[in-house]
């Protein structure tokens, strides 16, 4: 079984960067794609940005221009670097790893900016 594991969360001012990374291990070779969701209390899951085997990341529109996906194929290991971060960021990030037709998901990261 695939097993994620991420890391990176913190506290930031506005303005500030954090970097998330997202592990896989386990049976990695049917992953179709990773990425992260993030939720903040009282909303719904949105996706924020997702990577797949060709390499080319996706975004949400409300993080187009500062955040960037990216990957290390030899650690097996996916990377967010968030930039201009803003208050409305604030969120549970949750990685997961794609096998169709499942999705593992991560243990989530705390992301709280200030203003």
């Amino acid at each position: 079984q695939v097993h994620v594991v991420e890391s990176g969360g913190g506290l930031v001012q506005a303005g500030g960067s954090l970097r998330l990374s997202c592990a896989a291990s386990g049976s990695i070779f049917g992953i179709d794609a990773m990425g992260w969701y993030r939720q903040a209390p009282g909303k719904q899951r949105d996706l924020v940005a997702t990577i797949t085997n060709g390499g080319r990341g996706t975004y949400a529109d409300s993080v187009k221009g500062r955040f960037t996906i990216s990957r290390d194929n030899a650690k097996n290991t996916v990377y967010l670097q968030m930039n201009l971060l803003k208050p409305e960021d604030t969120a549970v990030d949750i990685c997961y790893a794609l096998l169709p037709p499942q999705i593992r998901w991560g243990q989530g990261t705390q992301v709280t900016v200030s203003s």
